[in-house]
Order: C-alpha cells, then sequence, then structure tokens
C-alpha cells in the first residue's frame, strides 16, 4: 500500500508541474512507466450525456480525437452505470481496461488502455489512477477549455453557451445524507431553464427554475436570476430570503417573468424549507409509490403584486426520493411520457441514470425535438448521517 500511495503522489506532482491540457498525457506516461500500457485514452461523457468523445494522449496510436461514440447500449455504457471496471481479451494476447473516471458521483468519462498482463493488484492501481485522473481533470478544467471542448458533440449557440455557463460544474455529487443528479435537454430554441445546487456544513441548496422566454432573451433573464439566488445564498440567507431577493432583482431589472422551486434541506434532520414560484410541483418516490406533492403555489418571480412568498415545510424520511420537474418534462408532446411510471420503474438506479432514463422518455415522446427546455433534478434521501437506515431503500440503491 505504501508503494501505491507513493505511486499516486508523483502522479499527482507530475500532473501539477505539466501544462492543465497535458492530464491524460500525464497518467498515459505514468501507466506505461508503470506496467507498460498502451493506447491510453480518456473518453469525456458529452453534455447531455448521450455520446463519448475520445481524447487520446500524446503517442497513444488510437487517433487522437476521434467522432463521437454512442453512448446507448455501449461497453462504456455498461462501465459507467456499474461504475465497475471491465477486463475484457482485446483479440492480440493483451487484455483491453475500460475503467470509470468518476469524482463524487460525477461521471466524468472512463480511462482505456490496453496491458499484456494485469493481476488484481495492477487493475486497482490502474482504478487508483483513473480515480486521480478525475481529480487532476476537476483541477485542471479551471485553466483550460479543453475539457469542455470535449464535452461538445454539437454546435452550441450564444443562447445555449450562456445557459450551460449557468449550470453547476458537476450534474451530480454524493453525500453520505443524500445523493442528487440532474439533467437539462435544451429545446430548439433556447428556453432558460436552469438548476443549481451547493452543500454547506449543515444544509444541502437546491433550485430549479425557467425563465419566460426563449434564445438569448431567456437565457440573460436566468442570467439575472440565477446571480440573484447565488448572492443571497452566499449571504447566508435562507429559501424565503433568496426568493425575495430573486423577486425584486426581476422587478428592478424589468426582465421578466420566472418559475422556480428553492430548497433548504436541513441534513441533521432531513426537514426540508422550500418556496414554490409558479412552478410544477415535484413527485415523491416513497416506498415504492410516486405521488405528486401536493405544494401551494406562489406567483412566479418578477409579478408585480403585493403578496409576499410562503416558506413551505417538507419532512425527507430515509429512502425518499424527490424528483423536481420544470414544465418541459410536461408541456405539449412531453405530457406523452409517463413520468409517474418511469420515476416508478427506475427507482433502484442511481439518480444519474434514472435521469437519464427520463430524459429520453421525454426526447422519445417529442420525436428528439423540443419545443422547451426540459429540465429534471433528482434527490435521493439517506438520512442522518450517524443514524443511517440500511434495511430500507437506500440498500436497494446500485451505487
Amino acid at each position: 500500500m505504501e508503494g501505491g500511495d507513493l505511486e499516486l503522489g508523483e502522479l499527482l506532482a507530475a500532473a501539477e508541474a505539466a501544462p492543465p491540457g497535458e492530464s491524460v498525457d500525464v497518467v498515459a506516461h505514468d501507466l506505461q512507466k508503470r506496467f507498460g500500457a498502451e493506447a491510453v485514452s480518456f473518453l469525456f461523457v458529452d453534455l447531455i450525456g448521450q455520446r463519448l468523445v475520445r481524447l487520446a494522449a500524446a503517442g497513444a496510436g488510437v487517433g487522437g480525437r476521434a467522432g463521437p461514440i454512442d453512448l446507448q447500449g455501449s461497453v462504456y455504457d455498461a462501465v459507467l452505470q456499474s461504475q465497475r471496471q471491465h477486463v475484457e481479451a482485446d483479440g492480440q494476447g493483451g487484455r483491453r481496461v475500460i475503467t470509470p473516471v468518476t469524482n463524487r458521483g460525477d461521471c466524468i468519462g472512463v480511462l482505456e488502455l490496453t496491458l499484456q498482463s494485469a493481476d488484481d493488484t495492477v487493475l486497482r492501481q490502474v482504478r487508483e489512477a483513473a480515480h486521480a485522473l478525475a481529480y487532476i481533470i476537476v483541477t485542471d478544467r479551471r485553466f483550460t477549455d479543453l475539457y469542455h471542448l470535449g464535452r461538445r458533440t454539437t454546435e452550441t449557440s450564444l443562447a445555449a453557451e450562456i445557459q450551460h455557463q449557468l449550470l453547476p460544474s458537476a450534474p451530480c455529487c454524493e453525500a453520505e445524507e443524500f445523493t442528487l443528479a440532474a439533467g437539462l435537454i435544451p429545446a430548439d430554441d433556447i428556453g432558460g431553464d436552469t438548476y443549481d445546487y451547493t452543500l454547506d456544513r449543515e444544509t444541502l441548496h437546491l433550485s430549479i427554475t425557467d425563465a419566460m422566454g426563449h434564445d438569448t432573451n431567456s437565457a440573460l433573464l436566468a442570467t439575472l436570476l440565477v446571480g440573484a439566488l447565488r448572492r443571497a445564498r452566499r449571504s447566508g440567507c435562507d429559501a424565503l430570503k433568496q426568493a425575495t431577493h430573486a423577486h425584486q432583482a426581476l422587478l428592478s431589472h424589468s426582465r421578466g417573468l420566472a418559475t422556480g422551486q428553492l430548497l433548504c434541506v436541513d441534513l441533521d434532520t432531513g426537514l426540508c424549507e422550500l418556496v414554490n414560484a409558479g412552478h410544477p410541483r415535484p413527485l415523491r418516490l416513497r416506498e415504492g409509490a410516486v405521488e405528486e406533492v401536493k405544494l401551494a403555489v406562489n406567483l412566479p418571480f418578477g409579478v408585480a403584486a403585493p403578496t409576499s412568498y410562503r416558506l413551505q415545510r417538507l419532512q425527507l424520511l430515509p429512502g425518499d426520493r424527490l424528483v423536481l420537474l420544470t414544465d418541459g418534462m410536461q408541456e405539449r408532446g412531453a405530457a406523452a411520457a409517463d413520468l409517474a411510471s418511469v420515476v416508478h420503474d427506475t427507482r433502484a438506479l442511481h439518480p444519474r441514470e434514472a435521469v437519464r432514463s427520463l430524459t429520453a422518455a421525454v426526447l422519445d415522446a417529442c420525436h428528439g425535438s423540443l419545443r422547451d427546455d426540459a429540465t429534471v433534478l433528482i434527490l435521493d434521501w439517506h438520512g442522518h448521517r450517524n443514524q443511517p437506515d440500511e434495511s430500507g431503500p437506500r440498500a436497494a440503491l446500485t451505487r
């Protein structure tokens, strides 16, 4: 173990010394030096989680950046869903190894390489290198656009560029008390959806919003809305005060209207305080049954009305799955998708896989062309960190 720790420390030091765009090269060189690895490459998951883009290490001999690879039904899809390393014969006497590159539940991609021989110790050290690569990429993408470019498989409009920059850098997060995942499928003409989350020592903050309008106008309105919410949140405001700040920001700048749900979840108790500003009600999966959460609905942000926002409370129990949606998941052609059934049928899946199933159902119902953004955020509540419920639905989740 000490030898492995030493190698890992050397790998991280080498990554820090290299240019931020050469993370894959650093890991490839390390694996080649230690195990004689060949054809080392990293495959990015694209923005909507449907394709992979290969980035080969320099001199790897596998074509550098190649065309997108469909994720659905591929061996890479199986690796990402299971979060397990895949090993198979390569047909030339070697072994093809595919390892998930994941950070706190966020599936960044996979590391693929060929080894002439590999025992359990070598395979474990490849997994450790892949885990290190996840941290390296999370750090290095602050300094280069390479990893942002790798996630794009289609042309990005100005509105889409603005919209994507408003989202958290990781669509999935795992902690002892919860697991969450989110997905946004943009409409052909961007519809202003966003989601956001952050975690402090005592509270998980969540939001899902829908700025009215389309294209750059909705993207600019979403920018004002998300900026106001983050400013209030980072100033220590609760959900009610966040809502008030967002509402005043839209009124002050006359930018239009937006719906949204703001949630603050106490990590010790599971008590959720929330504001519903004209937004579709969430779904809750509890003990195998899916139901709509009956929330009171306030007016959207930006409506000039004398009524104040109402703070509501929702108690989460261990094993609960809470599904937040925008109206693009329910309107027009999307209404043909039975979302409650999909939520029920995917109850044993990790939230990131359930998100993929829900967005895929909506895309299928709309024949691949959305008239409004479709966004979903799933929160699995596991319970108090010191009182886990290992006998309940949590134990059935595929992590």
